[in-house]
């Protein structure tokens, strides 16, 4: 539990009830009560109620034995002293207007008294006397996110968040400090939303709260990378504002293991969207003094090139006859006319000396499979015609390797497969000038 929340949850609680000497009622008109909300350190003025308002209607306890009471109890100085005194209250004036306020005093004495069970308890009795008690809702948060109850936390505080605007400023504090109390909750408020939101997978309002929250404060990384996992965990990603923070976060971070391990994260991430490294270290400088984003912040995207392009820049790097049978299978497949006319005018009629795997044998004819890609998927990309029959003491087993020596003579581009004649087998002491080792060149893939 974030008991420094709690206790600051609590601390309003305290200020709402008035924690300080109340003196005694004093004399009063003929048939008059006193009026506990008009005099220092009595129950305030609205203190937990809902409806915001200019000038709060007082509230007033008009029966003195039961002002006694009120007031007896919340000047209690031992923990359980108060928690007998406002319990026996609450029982004895059950529809007290000062209710309220007693159980936002009760809700305090058992945080004192270390009773967490109790004190939740007593929220939940301030929530059924008004819904929009912020403090109640606020301690529920706190405790249900501790305890990993993340719909329950979520719940509770978005709830709170909806009745901050509705809080009653206390007597004795001043406007400049009621407002101080409630931006400081908002932000306690958005951070436990935020992540309980996370943790339930809802990555928009994981973004909304912990966002709202990193603003109010951004320089905790307990929000700042909550935020950025939000944001690249969503689908579709967000993965520039996610760098963002990544970064950010990484600047944040104590130097040691956990900065480490966030920073390379990032770093990965990084090199995956924009195609490499470059840039990576920049941004963490520029996140590290820069708390948010900066307007038109943006990370290029790497975007893969064609299998066409791919085959274009084979052509200008690689003569047909240094290349792998992946990348003659991929200009074949995929390259323009013009390309693959160029490789194919090199390699036609010409006998290659190459290696395969077998997918299928029979006497006079070899289905091999000639790439990594094939290989794998036990797919045949070419079909040997042999010169002979192959004796049977020498007939290939379906999925050896073999080494081979064939003609091609025309091949179908989609599938891929190229016809070979002149086929005949070689021995291990004649190697293969064509490997399958290579693989074709990765075709782009969506993100």
């Amino acid at each position: 539990m974030k008991t420094s929340l709690v206790a600051f949850v609590l601390a309003l609680s305290a200020i709402a009830v008035g924690q300080t000497t109340a003196p005694q009622p004093q004399a009063q008109p003929a048939g008059s009560q006193p009026a506990a909300s008009q005099q220092p350190g009595t129950a305030p003025a609205g203190a937990g109620q809902a409806g915001a308002s200019a000038q709060p209607q007082k509230k007033e306890i008009k029966d003195p034995a039961e002002y006694n009471a009120y007031v007896g109890a919340v000047q209690q100085k031992d923990p359980a002293a108060q928690i007998s005194g406002l319990e026996a209250f609450l029982t004895q004036y059950p529809n007290s207007v000062v209710k309220e306020d007693a159980l936002e005093a009760l809700m305090g004495a058992y945080q004192k008294a270390n009773n967490a069970a109790k004190m939740a308890d007593t929220a939940n009795r301030l929530l059924a006397a008004n819904p929009d008690n912020v403090r109640a809702l606020a301690l529920l948060a706190v405790t249900e996110r501790a305890a990993q109850k993340w719909t329950d936390a979520f719940q509770h505080a978005t709830r709170g968040l909806q009745a901050v605007p509705k809080m009653q400023k206390p007597d004795g504090v001043s406007d400049p400090d009621f407002q101080k109390q409630k931006d400081q909750l908002t932000a306690a408020l958005n951070s436990i939303a935020g992540f309980s939101a996370l943790q339930l997978k809802d990555y928009g309002n994981a973004q909304k709260y912990l966002r709202a929250s990193v603003e109010a404060n951004p320089n905790n990384l307990e929000d700042v990378y909550p935020l950025a996992l939000a944001y690249l965990s969503a689908n579709p990603p967000d993965t520039v504002n996610g760098l963002f923070f990544i970064a950010r976060a990484a600047g944040l971070a104590p130097a040691g293991q956990a900065q480490t391990q966030i920073s390379n994260y990032g770093k990965s991430v990084y090199t995956k969207y924009h195609g490499s490294d470059q840039g990576w270290t920049e941004l963490l400088a520029t996140a590290k003094t820069t708390p948010l984003p900066p307007a038109g912040f943006t990370i290029s995207k790497y975007v893969p090139p064609t299998p066409a392009e791919q085959a274009a820049e084979l052509v200008k790097t690689k003569q047909p006859k240094e290349m792998s049978f992946a990348e003659w299978e991929l200009v074949l497949s995929a390259g323009k006319p013009e390309d693959a006319e160029k490789v194919w005018n090199a390699i036609k009629g010409v006998p290659l000396q190459m290696e395969g795997q077998v997918i299928k044998a029979s006497e006079k004819e070899l289905q091999i499979a000639g790439s990594q890609d094939d290989i794998d998927q036990k797919r045949a990309d070419i079909i040997l015609a042999m010169t002979g029959v192959i004796p049977a003491r020498l007939m290939p087993k379906e999925g050896s390797t073999l080494d081979f020596e064939g003609t091609p003579v025309s091949y179908t581009p989609s599938p891929f497969v190229m016809t070979m004649e002149k086929g005949t087998l070689l021995t291990k002491a004649a190697p293969a000038k064509k490997s399958p080792a290579r693989r074709r060149p990765t075709k782009p893939k969506p993100q």
